[in-house]
């Protein structure tokens, strides 16, 4: 288990302060859209606010995940991960539940307008989770609670989601965790997530 020494706020006010970021973007991207969509104001709150956060504050994207890290144990990973979740999204997806959430967005957007904002949606919020946050708890609290905390996080802000995925998020976000840890990019979990969640809105609204 790895360990880290103790600091106080005030030693590293900067990472205090990425934190508080963190916590007021996902309530503001919870109460309304901003930008006029959701793929949208997850770009802007999930990537594009946190890396001029790092800038300023001269902290490297790329340790935060923002590079392709072991890209061998990645790919690994990323099929792997595929091919286990296929079935499961496959039976879990024809629940009504499911069907009733996600297949507006097959209908509003087709094949490959899913696909692109599902793409959009998810590229900010897994270099969030499984970069920005999942560095910075590890660098405060070591890789095991971080790997936790951050899946936590990103099961709360999955609760207008149908209950057995958001459920099923505190397993799925520490599996994504691990990954990003193990392969030090967010770039995989990003990968596997996508197939995710473009299969299971594909699943869903087939008759």
């Amino acid at each position: 288990m790895q360990t880290t020494q103790r600091v106080s706020l005030r030693e590293d006010w900067k990472s205090a302060a990425l934190l508080v970021y963190a916590t007021l973007a996902i309530v503001l991207d919870f109460y309304k859209d901003y930008l006029g969509s959701k793929e949208k104001d997850s770009l802007l709150f999930y990537l594009v606010i946190p890396l001029l956060l790092l800038w300023v504050f001269r902290r490297s994207p790329a340790h935060y995940g923002f590079r392709l890290g072991n890209w061998k144990l990645g790919l690994l990973l990323t099929v792997g991960g595929c091919l286990l979740m296929a079935p499961i999204i496959w039976f879990i997806a024809q629940r009504p539940d499911f069907q009733r959430y996600y297949t507006r967005f097959w209908s509003d957007h087709g094949f490959w307008g899913t696909l692109w904002f599902t793409a959009q949606d998810l590229i900010g919020w897994e270099f969030f989770f499984r970069g920005l946050l999942l560095i910075l708890l590890a660098d405060l609290m070591g890789s095991d609670w971080a790997i936790l905390f951050q899946a936590i996080i990103f099961t709360l802000a999955h609760l207008t989601k149908p209950q057995i995925e958001t459920l099923s998020c505190i397993v799925g976000g520490s599996a994504f965790g691990w990954i990003g840890w193990k392969t030090r990019s967010f770039c995989y979990p990003f990968l596997i997530h996508l197939f995710v969640a473009f299969f299971t809105i594909w699943a869903a609204q087939l008759p």
